[in-house]
């Protein structure tokens, strides 16, 4: 079968692998309808995220028929269309039995203590091949797989696979209440979920930052006040905006790929953490491809939070969700105590999320297709994450289709 498959940094291929196989009575094979093209993906394929192994196949976002299914799976069929959650997990453990199921005790192969696993991640996740294939073997996939209804397209699905769960999940670990003005830093796919998940937890306000404009103007499709930082002062905005005093709640939406900005009034402010900024990028990712040959970490990494800390009124919540690999040991942890700020992280439980969400858009609450730009065949899956990586305008979402 044919599937996307990492070889190195700056090297992604797609070629030919053997077909999965059930391996565990708790396993089943889904032929995969649908698949996508994730940001975390790229901290892959540019180094912020080490310690992958040649060979393994990437993707963590997914939508399929069950084709096979191992003696434990009690609840599903043979044919049963399902979505897949991106973080495994086994749903006996204490740690999903309380709905964290990215820390689940036994889906790691590495341990107990290792952490969150997810499909087409580094030696520390398993590794455990991924989703951008025409089929996968899913874990504990009496817990893990969704049954989808009949009415719910696969477009609308690939959505709850991964960045809907974990939109909604960031505005949830804000602690937004009721009237509560929000600042959103990252206006990329996940970052879209973030800002539809704070409309419906009641956020009064929500302010959207970046510097793409097809991304700050899907964001104010949305309604939230969009702030472009490479041409006003991000934190000087907001305060502007908020009468001096900060917003309630920040949330992160961005993580170590973040980007500094060259222009503008904060980009001097930025030109004196350069020093800093470029250790921090060395200690990330201590090998990068050529820069003329693309796949570039952002150059900031610690961007993004720093100006979640200093938006924030005094005691205010700080949401991150953008990812971060254990390498990274940076935050403006002095900042954050003096404001008595409370801040709230992690990867997404997606498993406890998705079934909401499902009847969500069932029941037309949301329809997360509104961020798809891209439904691209899975042929072409190289050049998309090609034009994903280079974040060319326009190119939001980027779902890919298998030619079944």
């Amino acid at each position: 079968m044919k599937a996307v498959v990492w070889h190195g940094i700056g090297d992604i291929r797609q070629e030919d692998v053997p077909e999965p196989h059930i391996q565990e009575p708790t396993d089943a094979i889904v032929q995969l309808t649908a698949t996508a093209i994730c940001g975390t993906d790229l901290h892959m394929v540019r180094g912020t995220m080490i310690d992958m192994q040649p060979g393994t196949i990437l993707g963590h976002e997914g939508v399929g028929i069950i084709e096979d299914i191992g003696s434990g799976v009690r609840n599903l069929n043979i044919g049963d269309r399902v979505v897949i959650p991106s973080t495994i997990a086994c749903g006996y453990c204490v740690y999903c039995r309380a709905g964290y199921f990215s820390q689940c005790d036994h889906a790691n192969p590495n341990g107990p203590r290792a952490g969150t696993v997810f499909f087409g991640g580094p030696k520390q996740t398993g590794p455990i091949h991924g989703l951008q294939a025409e089929k996968a073997r899913i874990p504990f996939a009496n817990v893990g797989l969704v049954k989808l209804p009949e009415e719910m397209s696969d477009d609308q699905a690939i959505l709850l696979s991964d960045i809907f769960p974990t939109g909604y999940f960031g505005a949830e670990l804000a602690e937004i209440a009721p009237g509560d003005t929000v600042a959103v830093f990252g206006c990329g796919p996940v970052g879209q979920f973030t800002i539809a998940g704070a409309k419906l937890l009641g956020a009064g306000r929500i302010l959207a930052v970046d510097q793409i404009p097809s991304r700050l103007d899907m964001a104010r499709a949305q309604g939230a006040e969009v702030i472009d930082f490479s041409t006003e002062d991000p934190v000087q905005t907001i305060l502007d905006l908020t009468g001096g005093i900060g917003v309630d709640r920040t949330i992160d939406a961005v993580g170590v790929d973040a980007e500094r900005p060259h222009s503008g009034p904060a980009a001097q402010q930025a030109e004196q953490h350069t020093q800093e900024f470029q250790q921090e990028v060395q200690h990330i990712a201590p090998q990068t491809t050529p820069q003329s040959n693309g796949w570039q970490p952002g150059d900031a990494p610690s961007q993004a939070v720093r100006w979640a800390v200093e938006a924030l009124a005094k005691v205010g919540t700080l949401s991150i969700i953008g990812v971060y690999p254990p390498t990274v040991q940076f935050f403006p942890l002095g900042m954050a105590m003096n404001k008595n700020l409370t801040i709230n992280l992690g990867n997404c439980h997606h498993r406890k999320y998705i079934p909401t969400l499902v009847d969500m858009v069932r029941n037309g609450t949301i329809d997360p297709t509104m961020i798809l730009t891209h439904v691209e065949p899975f042929s072409s899956a190289i050049e998309a994450y090609k034009a994903f990586d280079e974040r060319l305008a326009g190119w939001m979402k980027v779902e890919l289709v298998p030619e079944l």
